[in-house]
């Protein structure tokens, strides 16, 4: 009997931290609005991400930074030179493979007026980035292709965060850095 009272106690508190283990504003306090990271994540084959990127390059006010591997997009190519056109400032680092590719947007881009480079200081410029801003980040293994939206499995994040911005731009500084000028086909 002398048991009884302490079962009772055991079973009491066992009930008690169940019930605040199921409550989330309990046992894991939620952040601020203001710490929330603000993202989105695209999966294709037609999951959206080309759409995501231009409706993001529509919205882009003062700086728009692009690293990409391979890069035939016309959509996201067209985004790109509007934005220009509109007064954002747009640059390009491109991997070598885009100076020989057939239908690569890297002519495109800099027939328009923007400033393209060729990165090949790597074995491959495997980067597939755009900071925008300097508060978006727009990665994954997204290639900014027809075939990443269409055929093959890839997946893209949008993500709103000045700090991490920073981080992405500080790295395409790195790569400018020893990157080369591209003026196009036949412009070298």
């Amino acid at each position: 009997m002398k048991s009884a009272p302490a079962t009772w106690v055991v079973i009491t508190i066992a009930i008690v931290g169940l019930a605040v283990c199921q409550s989330p504003n309990l046992a894991y306090p939620q952040q601020p609005e203001a710490a929330k990271v603000n993202w989105a994540i695209y999966f294709s084959p037609r999951g959206g991400s080309t759409e995501a990127i231009v409706t993001a390059l529509k919205g882009a006010r003062t700086i728009i930074l692009v690293q990409a591997y391979s890069f035939t997009s016309a959509p996201i190519a067209k985004a790109l030179v509007d934005a220009h056109k509109r007064g954002v400032k747009v640059e390009v680092i491109l991997d070598k493979s885009q100076r020989t590719e057939k239908y690569s947007s890297a002519d495109f881009l800099a027939h328009a007026g923007i400033p393209a480079r060729i990165d090949a200081a790597h074995a491959i410029a495997h980067n597939k980035i755009m900071v925008i801003d300097a508060e978006t980040v727009i990665t994954g293994s997204f290639n900014f292709t027809k075939a990443a939206e269409e055929r093959n499995a890839e997946n893209l994040l949008v993500i709103h965060d000045r700090t991490l911005a920073a981080r992405y731009e500080a790295n395409w500084q790195v790569h400018k850095a020893h990157s080369e000028p591209y003026a196009g086909k036949g412009q070298q």
